[in-house]
């Protein structure tokens, strides 16, 4: 009996110590990907989407996590209302028929105890494509006005606009597509 008594507890203080997968909300006033290309040779031009939702799920005593974040297209901003409705054109993102744009993850890759890349699928313009975002930074801590967990990141990845059918003018402007992902997330 004590040698079961002593396995149940010994069992139930594994149990303790095993952590569960936290949820955490993205907040929409502090998240914006962005993505930049250059035009024609003469400059880098940079660009972000203002709307975005989502959620993040992270173990991080198993060093696992998911997200998945939904980008409005229409809330495109470039710093000018007529190239906004340019970008937001069939040769382009066609946000009258692709509204949003979505990056679901596949697995969290950690170097240790750091995040280091998420792989994952990213659909824009109804095309799917695998695309591995790299961490540049990643923070979770409790946050200060808040009073509430929350968790940040910078992630960045390459992608070529040709494969999601949105190519028009290559390469006098760019093919080659850097994205951003600047996020914050509120643990729920």
């Amino acid at each position: 009996m004590k040698k079961l008594l002593a396995f149940i507890a010994a069992a139930g203080f594994s149990l303790s110590a095993v952590a569960a997968p936290e949820v955490y909300v993205i907040d929409g006033s502090h998240t914006f990907p962005r993505f930049e290309y250059t035009h024609m040779g003469f400059s880098t031009q940079q660009s972000r989407f203002n709307n975005t939702t989502g959620k993040v799920t992270l173990d991080r005593a198993a060093k696992t996590g998911a997200v998945e974040v939904l980008i409005d297209t229409k809330s495109v901003d470039t710093g000018s209302t007529l190239f906004n409705s340019h970008i937001q054109g069939e040769d382009f993102l066609d946000t009258a028929k692709y509204p949003v744009a979505t990056y679901k993850s596949t697995k969290f890759n950690f170097d240790g105890d750091k995040l280091a890349s998420v792989d994952g699928n990213l659909t824009l313009k109804g095309v799917t494509k695998p695309v591995t975002l790299t961490v540049t930074s990643f923070t979770c801590a409790p946050h200060p006005m808040l009073k509430k967990d929350a968790c940040g990141a910078n992630a960045t990845a390459k992608i070529k606009r040709s494969e999601f059918n949105a190519g028009k003018y290559a390469p006098a402007v760019s093919d080659d597509v850097t994205l951003t992902f600047a996020i914050e997330a509120i643990k729920q």
